[in-house]
């Protein structure tokens, strides 16, 4: 199966929006194919083994570094696309690649992508809804979130860094959110909340030694079923992009053996 083309966007706009996130509009003409429903799906930043954008040495046999982000928000019209980032400081271990270029990145700077791909949806059937993120999930729940029945009720437990990082959800008003800060625990936040009656559907991205507690909590304590939950990490303390992108690989085997 031949792989998807590179669609090369350009930098529109670019600003902090709150301390710890960067919110940058990417433009193109190609982007007018994405579908109309994309938002929360995600893209792939492509970089060469150096962290530059610049592609045009790479050989045929040399593969792109691949990192990947949630489109917030696409305008058809306009053909862009909103992509937030967590903001690192430039000695943090998870300041990768796409880290280093958001923080950066000027308006008419170029970079190549591929997407949009998708994550499993949420069964918006369910008798209730539970959404759990960190920083590096608050782009995609910001979407999840807004795509709940006006009728949903539940919670969304989202973990930042300080209060100045709460930034405003479109969620049903039947949706308790809780914001926890950088010394709150969030697998343990999320386990002091009353459990409700009847179905429950979950979506949640976190660190990695979290998301393996909240797994546990789900599946096993509280016996959602696999077809109910998305879970997922998206980093994990401690460990580079690729040392977690090899960890997650090999946890994902062992719970699909």
């Amino acid at each position: 199966m031949k792989k998807p083309a590179p669609k090369q966007v350009t930098v529109a706009s670019t600003q902090t929006v709150t301390p710890n996130m960067q919110r940058i509009v990417l433009e193109g003409d190609e982007l007018a194919a994405f579908p109309p429903e994309c938002e929360g799906s995600y893209i792939k930043l492509l970089f060469s083994p150096s962290g530059d954008t610049e592609l045009s040495e790479l050989s045929e046999q040399d593969r792109p570094v691949m990192r990947t982000y949630t489109i917030r928000r696409f305008s058809p019209q306009k053909r862009q696309i909103e992509v937030d980032f967590v903001r690192h400081t430039t000695n943090d271990l998870s300041c990768g690649f796409a880290a280093r270029w958001a923080m950066s990145a000027q308006v008419g700077d170029i970079i190549n992508i591929v997407g949009p791909g998708t994550i499993q949806d949420m069964n918006v059937e369910a008798d209730w809804f539970l959404l759990i993120a960190d920083m590096t999930a608050l782009p995609a729940l910001s979407a999840k979130i807004q795509k709940l029945p006006e009728n949903a009720t539940g919670y969304a437990v989202i973990k930042v860094a300080s209060e100045a990082d709460i930034q405003p959800l479109n969620a049903p008003k039947g949706v308790t959110v809780h914001w926890i800060f950088a010394n709150a625990d969030l697998a343990e936040t999320v386990k002091t909340l009353p459990w409700l009656a009847g179905e429950a559907s979950v979506w949640c991205a976190c660190e990695f030694d979290a998301m393996r507690t909240l797994r546990q909590y789900l599946r096993n304590n509280k016996q959602v079923e696999r077809e109910n939950i998305y879970i997922s990490s998206y980093w994990k303390q401690g460990v580079t992009e690729d040392g977690h992108k090899v960890i997650k690989q090999q946890d994902a085997k062992q719970h699909t053996a």
